[in-house]
């Protein structure tokens, strides 16, 4: 939660730009830094903001769920005499602990969609969710509970792949790193490693990003919503907005990744810390 204060604008614009064009080929944003100029000129400061209450209650269910279930697997595969589990074992823990954890935090990911693409609708469209539990109770009494678990599956695909890719990737660009002897194992080598990692995993997760943050905001037009599945939304965009559409706002999606997640093991390593020093200890 304390890493998503950080770069939540981040996750804003990627949002923003994910929805931008929807169904054409002109694009609302040319670029990150149009999408940030336009939103704090029509939006002032606080709109790069908008929508952080969901955004830390994504991380306080889904992040929270996925290194718990995550921490315990994994201590139940390590052998007797400490021998850690395979590379392969680890990367289905991940991806069990990520498939687990984005079901448990989609209601507040139907929340962070919705509020953060809230303020490029004009006026009369906007749904005007005040915080998070507002959201989640609105969306509860006027769509139905089902919909706070909408795009469910594709949230879970992008969690399956976000943690195969960044678990591979982030071990593999760390041993190189190590291996040029110019780093040791610390914070700016774990930095290096996940900016590293976070291209692969941005551009392996980004097509199943975007499929999953359009069926979160869609509207129902005359009893129909305006995407059948997963599928349907890659058709459509791959034709009406063109095939590399599906990496939109690709820039601050990579930007925020790779930071967030050397943010969040930094944060959690402190508070082990001081967790052992003022409850273990005492």
């Amino acid at each position: 939660m304390a890493a998503t204060v950080f770069v939540q604008p981040l996750d804003l614009v990627k949002n923003r730009m994910q929805l931008s064009g929807e169904g054409v080929k002109t694009r609302e944003y040319k670029t990150s830094f149009h999408a940030v100029a336009s939103i704090l000129r029509k939006e002032g400061i606080r709109g790069i903001y908008t929508g952080l209450s969901a955004g830390l209650l994504r991380q306080a269910t889904y992040t929270t769920t996925r290194l718990g279930i995550y921490t315990i697997l994994f201590e139940k595969m390590t052998s007797a005499d400490g021998k850690p589990p395979s590379f392969i074992m680890k990367a289905l823990i991940g991806m069990t602990a990520g498939a687990t954890g984005a079901f448990v935090g989609t209601p507040a990911e139907v929340a962070l969609i919705r509020m953060t693409s809230d303020g490029r609708l004009p006026l009369e469209q906007r749904r005007g969710y005040s915080n998070v539990f507002n959201a989640l109770f609105r969306i509860t009494r006027e769509e139905g509970i089902t919909t706070l678990w909408r795009g469910c599956i594709p949230t879970m695909a992008r969690a399956v792949v976000v943690n195969a890719a960044q678990l591979a990737s982030y071990s593999q660009s760390k041993q190189f790193l190590l291996d040029t002897r110019y780093f040791r194992d610390d914070i700016l080598c774990h930095f290096c490693a996940s900016m590293i990692s976070g291209l692969v995993t941005t551009a392996a997760s980004m097509p199943v990003d975007i499929v999953k943050t359009r069926i979160q905001n869609m509207r129902t037009i005359d009893g129909k919503p305006e995407y059948r599945n997963g599928l349907d939304v890659l058709i459509k965009v791959i034709r009406k907005e063109g095939f590399f559409s599906l990496w939109k706002g690709f820039t601050p999606y990579y930007a925020r990744l790779g930071p967030h997640t050397v943010l969040t093991f930094i944060f959690l390593e402190q508070m082990n810390k001081f967790y052992k020093i003022y409850f273990l200890d005492s």
